[in-house]
């Protein structure tokens, strides 16, 4: 049986993140953004973070508003800037925050990396750019490839459809995107799901997050 701990309060399945943590955020765009987990960690007041993002915040709530609170010290992400970025671009403009870019398939791999017990992997994306500088590089089959490295997370916040009590996963469409492979590379895993079910209940052929990989479930109405 799984050691998934079920919760049925958000505050409480953030408990322990640290000042300084990488903190892996699901999501794409708000598709996927576990909102209630992220508020919960605004109120739980951890600073100083690393966070790891395909976006850099949208409009005002989620990760916006933990930006905006000023506990964010790095973002990387693949994409910062859309209409409703404000909030990272006064920062990022004032100074206030770090920026690594990373390229959106790099990211999803290099995070995968981090999950398969990868050290690095070479890669033909950004070579010769900007995002290569000061990386090894390498000639393979006539083409230049950058050498990346894993990302791992103490902590992954992600959003699930549904969730049984062992910690199984089922997504809902392309709310899916970057929870899977969050979960396999952060220390720590928190999901927050629409719906808790019984073991038995979820058909195992939609799992897509087995519970190995599942520390804390909490049921949030807000989930995706």
């Amino acid at each position: 049986m799984s050691g998934v701990q079920v919760y049925v309060d958000p505050d409480e399945a953030v408990t322990g993140i640290e000042d300084g943590s990488t903190v892996l955020v699901g999501g794409f765009g708000m598709a996927g953004m576990p909102v209630g987990l992220i508020d919960a960690l605004i109120r739980q007041g951890a600073s100083d973070l690393t966070v790891v993002s395909n976006n850099a915040g949208n409009g005002d709530t989620g990760l916006a508003a933990l930006l905006a609170k000023g506990r964010v010290r790095r973002v990387v992400c693949s994409f910062p800037r859309q209409s409703d970025s404000w909030v990272f671009d006064r920062l990022y403009r004032e100074e206030r925050i770090e920026l690594e870019v990373v390229p959106q398939g790099t990211l999803a791999e290099r995070l995968r990396a981090a999950g398969a017990g990868i050290g690095a992997f070479y890669s033909p994306t950004g070579a010769g750019t900007l995002l290569a500088e000061g990386k090894e590089t390498r000639e393979i089959s006539g083409r230049t490839h950058v050498l990346e490295y894993p990302i791992k997370g103490d902590v992954a916040l992600i959003g699930a459809h549904r969730a049984d009590r062992m910690g199984n996963l089922v997504y809902r469409k392309t709310a899916r995107n970057f929870g899977p492979v969050m979960a396999t590379a952060a220390t720590t895993v928190v999901a927050q799901v629409r719906e808790i079910v019984e073991v038995g209940d979820l058909d195992p052929e939609a799992v897509v997050t087995p519970s190995i990989y599942v520390d804390r479930v909490v049921q949030v109405v807000s989930a995706v």
